[in-house]
């Protein structure tokens, strides 16, 4: 990794309908996870849902994040899909 990417894991469900489990991504000044998330659902098809109706929990550093939680070069996101009760 290079200190002006990000790196984006993807968890359990996302892993497999993305069909990707990291991407290394340039690192955009001022950048939050919703703009992170905007940017990726806006590569359209799968991605999209990303931002659908059953929003995805994100960690930035192994730390819960929220959409205003800001990420900068060398941080590791990751999403997973939301958890189900049954």
């Amino acid at each position: 990794m290079t200190d002006q990417n990000l790196t984006v894991r993807f968890f359990a469900r996302l892993r497999e309908e993305l069909d990707t489990d990291s991407l290394e991504l340039p690192a955009m000044p001022g950048q939050t996870v919703e703009t992170l998330l905007s940017q990726l659902a806006a590569r359209g098809g799968r991605w999209a849902q990303l931002q659908g109706d059953q929003p995805v929990m994100v960690a930035v550093n192994q730390a819960m994040a929220k959409p205003s939680t800001p990420v900068k070069a060398g941080d590791e996101v990751a999403f997973f899909p939301p958890v189900t009760g049954g």
